[in-house]
């Protein structure tokens, strides 16, 4: 049998997210392929056949698809089962959205946020915000999994020996009621949350948003992406698409540092899978140090401009 990956793009490249799904899809040991939907994917159908471990390239290319819904994608995903074992989607947005609605139409039950692939049908995935880890089993003929992907990571950036075959789709568009209005994107020089190296993430502690600009900077001279904790956004010192934890973005960056956050188990689920944990914190007794690597009981206001100063 075979794989499908559903790939997230920006109609030039694929994201982070998609090379990491393909990581983990290499771990179930078949053949692998990838479904591209949008409009004038010419170039980039072309970019991805060249990508190892990619056997073919499902390239669907519709005006319409300038801006693809899950109401369209799922029933013609669904449509494919019949060729394929698995169906692999990253755990972000927009696979949460399309993966439960292929499923449904697919007549089984979707495996979400998987963070291990013990076999072809058994996955482990988190379950009580991060406390606990279920072993998962899935006999479903056609099984379809969203992947954490902070939990795996993407294959080397080889290029392919002889370019995948790209299989264009002539399909007729499902009828549904749902029409692009229009996209208002937030616009940032900083790296993604979820895709960052580096995340400087500030807490309720830092007191203002005018006083965020302490965490902005010290992000700045290390090219670090901004988070926050929950208590942060709710007290309206930063945008909530920028909030770290269980409710908010789940990272994994090779550096978090936790400025002013006490570490309530629903942040703690978002960051512990981080490679090294800087806290700064004056309590403590503060739960964050029980996952930091490197602990700082200090007053953040004293300490940020100088850390900010020698950088």
């Amino acid at each position: 049998m075979k794989t499908l990956i559903i790939a997230e793009h920006n109609h030039h490249a694929l994201k982070a997210d998609t090379l990491v799904t393909l990581g983990a899809a290499q771990q179930l040991g078949q053949p692998i392929d990838v479904f591209i939907a949008g409009h004038d994917m010419a170039q980039l159908s072309q970019d991805t056949a060249t990508i190892a471990g990619i056997d073919r390239v499902l390239s669907w290319d519709h005006e319409a698809l300038a801006m693809p819904f899950s109401e369209i994608l799922a029933p013609v995903i669904a449509n494919l089962r019949s060729q394929y074992s698995h169906i692999l989607l990253a755990s972000s947005s927009f696979g949460k959205d399309l993966a439960p609605r292929i499923a449904a139409l697919c007549g089984v039950n979707a495996v979400s946020d998987v963070i291990d692939i013990i076999s072809a049908n058994q996955y482990k995935r988190p379950i009580y915000a991060g406390n606990a880890i279920a072993t998962v089993q899935n006999n479903a003929a056609c099984q379809v999994v969203t992947i954490r992907t902070s939990a795996f990571s993407a294959p080397s950036h080889e290029t392919a020996a002889s370019p995948a075959h790209i299989q264009a789709l002539s399909i007729e568009l499902p009828d549904t009621s749902v029409r692009f209005v229009e996209q208002t994107l937030s616009e940032s020089s900083r790296p993604e949350l979820n895709s960052a190296e580096i995340i400087v993430s500030g807490g309720r502690a830092v007191g203002s948003d005018a006083n965020f600009s302490l965490i902005y900077d010290l992000a700045d001279k290390l090219g670090a992406a901004v988070g926050a904790s929950r208590a942060a956004v709710d007290a309206g010192y930063i945008a909530n698409d920028l909030q770290v934890g269980q409710t908010g973005k789940v990272v994994a960056p090779s550096l978090y540092i936790a400025i002013g956050i006490s570490g309530a188990i629903q942040h703690l689920a978002g960051m512990k899978d981080s490679k090294v944990i800087v806290a700064i914190n004056n309590d403590p007794e503060a739960p964050i140090f029980s996952v930091a690597d490197y602990g700082l009981v200090a007053d953040l206001f004293e300490t940020l401009p100088a850390m900010t100063a020698r950088l």
